[in-house]
């Protein structure tokens, strides 16, 4: 496709402010991983049904499949590979670490990304709200308790004062 019929997007990822020039309809995914090089968002259904796309946008949980990019103009948007600060893992991601919460590995940045968000809004949950708020996001390894007792540590950690707020480390 031509320059002529590309747009502009001035966002900032994972802390870093990202010029890029994109198709009108490229997936915000797409951009993540084609244009900016994480790839640590993870494309599996591309229906926004599996939750492995899931980024923080504006702090918020966003599936990256069915968003397009030029409308997270101006948007912060933590991936994945943002959680991480001077070679130290988010709480979140140390949590699911220590609970074994995945076994291939393919859903696990999306559940993570969504637990961060979910943290930030519920910070003592029930492990019914847990697997409420995972609901959208599918694993076919664990059977998903692995995954609910990651979760527990970490809001363990978050009611500790451990973790971060939502959208922080570089949000």
């Amino acid at each position: 496709m031509s320059e002529a019929r590309q747009s502009p997007v001035d966002l900032t990822v994972n802390g870093q402010p990202r010029q890029l020039l994109v198709e009108p309809r490229k997936l915000l995914a797409d951009a993540l991983r084609e244009d900016l090089g994480l790839t640590g968002t993870h494309l599996g259904c591309e229906h926004g049904v599996c939750g492995a796309c899931t980024v923080l946008v504006n702090g918020e949980a966003i599936r990256s499949c069915l968003m397009l990019a030029v409308q997270a103009r101006g948007a912060q948007i933590v991936t994945i590979e943002g959680l991480e600060q001077n070679g130290q893992l988010h709480p979140v991601q140390q949590a699911f670490r220590e609970s074994h919460s995945f076994q291939c590995g393919f859903c696990t940045p999306g559940f993570v990304m969504s637990t961060v968000a979910f943290l930030g809004e519920t910070p003592s949950p029930s492990e019914a709200e847990i697997r409420e708020a995972l609901s959208g996001n599918i694993c076919r390894c664990t059977g998903y308790q692995s995954i609910v007792e990651g979760v527990k540590l970490a809001a363990s950690r978050v009611a500790e004062g451990a973790a971060a707020p939502a959208g922080a480390h570089g949000a």
